[in-house]
């Protein structure tokens, strides 16, 4: 495993996580191939110390690789029709980022809402400053309100907008179903954590900053959710601090309290598990457990 630097001298956290997962098939199905992002992501923030995943009935093949956004994943694939399939997957890592305030804003010019990226880094960033379609009026209306509540301030604006998403709105626990439009969420101040998360990502893309969805673990309970689930929350893309993390669902800049799975520009993209099946007419069911405990390390 890489030996990333520490970034404090005190202890780590270290999480111990087991995520199951359990598709029944009214029927026998074909299974088409299946991409798991279920393999924690390695950098200076986090790292990976144990890995064990099983598939039962076990696959007839499976490669690991990175995907477009390099997220760690494990691709499987078979060739025998079958009505169940079983994935369980214990970890460990330990988390690095003690202090998420540790980092500063190298380009004079993004210090001051809205922000504009060199041409190089724009082009880079592309995917996380437009997403899939264009932030709706009402999303970028409110967002500047709350930038110029902070007098354009951008490092003020990344912790007050999670700040007011948390205690200005109503969260709720919404196990299944695709993200709300942002315009939704913000009409309804309501929302599951991947809803508030997709909000807090439009309201930073409109104002030129490059943000990206995340799915992963958090050791903080959310009051709303009551059982240990998936976890949603947002990056934004800082020169100088790269890529840092809000949870506007808990009203947090993140730290050591949280594990990142999976990045994308789009929610779908960073689902832990995306496949599909041949069956006509065939119902299917998903069951699924998430424990997790931490101590340090």
């Amino acid at each position: 495993m890489p030996n990333f630097i520490r970034l404090s001298t005190e202890a780590a956290m270290r999480f111990c996580i087991q995520h199951s997962l359990r598709y029944r098939y009214a029927q026998p199905v074909f299974l088409e191939p299946h991409t798991l992002r279920l393999t924690p992501r390695q950098d200076p923030s986090q790292r990976l110390v144990k890995l064990n995943l099983e598939v039962q009935p076990a696959a007839s093949g499976q490669s690991a690789s990175l995907d477009a956004d390099g997220n760690s994943c494990v691709v499987l694939w078979f060739d025998d029709l079958r009505s169940d399939l079983d994935l369980a997957v214990e970890m460990e890592v330990e988390t690095l980022r003690q202090n998420p305030f540790d980092w500063i804003i190298t380009d004079p010019s993004l210090r001051q809402l809205p922000v504009r990226y060199t041409p190089e880094t724009a082009h880079s960033l592309a995917p996380f400053l437009r997403g899939g379609q264009p932030v709706a009026g009402a999303v970028a209306a409110w967002a500047s309100e709350q930038a110029a509540a902070v007098k354009q301030d951008t490092a003020a604006f990344l912790m007050a907008l999670a700040d007011t998403i948390h205690h200005g709105f109503h969260h709720v626990g919404r196990p299944e179903g695709d993200p709300l439009e942002p315009a939704q969420t913000l009409a309804g101040r309501s929302g599951a954590c991947r809803d508030t998360a997709m909000l807090y990502v439009a309201a930073c893309r409109s104002l030129g900053l490059a943000a990206r969805f995340v799915s992963g673990y958090s050791m903080h309970h959310p009051p709303e959710v009551s059982e240990q689930e998936l976890h949603a929350w947002a990056e934004v893309y800082i020169p100088g601090g790269g890529w840092r993390a809000y949870d506007p669902s808990l009203g947090l800049a993140v730290a050591d309290g949280h594990v990142v799975l999976a990045t994308a520009p789009d929610h779908r993209l960073a689902a832990p598990v995306s496949g599909s099946y041949r069956g006509t007419g065939v119902a299917s069911s998903l069951e699924y457990r998430v424990a997790l405990k931490a101590a340090a390390s």
